[in-house]
């Protein structure tokens, strides 16, 4: 699967089977987040890997009670460690965390792995159940796991409707 066929393909899995995630396939998705770029590459970021049954259910209530967070045999959530902002006005711990769980999700899509991202979350109840300092950003996360369901393409806009040249 090339990048752009994995960008057309790939859908939010919100019904995932209990199967098991592979080490090898997890590390591989946690490899496309460690690649991803960053703003003068500081890297300012923790990734925490959540399987644990009980804390995936307090993610889950942390998530207005999203089920999908609770049947995944996998979550992973994106914090920022470090806030700065960039010149053009935008938070570094924000993009970066983007651009990573964007990188995330495409492999784990190549590797026939669900995710979805969410950001319908209360991030002091994330938190308190994975025990993130205060000064750390919890900026999204998802569910991992291989999918119980195959979603249909939801409508995209057309370019000429999103893109305009030399000026807005």
């Amino acid at each position: 699967m090339d990048v752009m066929e994995a960008i057309q393909t790939r859908r939010s899995v919100r019904k995932y089977s209990s199967r098991p995630i592979e080490e090898e396939k997890l590390n591989l998705v946690l490899e496309a987040a460690r690649r991803s770029p960053s703003a003068t590459n500081a890297q300012n970021w923790r990734f925490i890997v959540v399987r644990d049954k009980e804390k995936l259910q307090k993610l889950m209530e942390a998530a207005d009670g999203q089920p999908s967070v609770g049947e995944a045999p996998c979550a992973i959530v994106a914090c920022g460690t470090k806030k700065r902002i960039m010149d053009c006005g935008q938070p570094t711990d924000t993009v970066d965390c983007a651009i990573a769980m964007s990188y995330m999700i495409l492999e784990a899509h190549e590797l026939g792995l669900g995710t979805c991202w969410l950001g319908h979350f209360y991030a002091d109840k994330v938190k308190k159940t994975l025990r993130i300092p205060e000064d750390v950003s919890v900026i999204a996360f998802t569910p991992l796991g291989y999918p119980a369901e195959e979603p249909e393409p939801r409508p995209r806009k057309e370019l000429k409707e999103i893109v305009s040249y030399e000026k807005y």
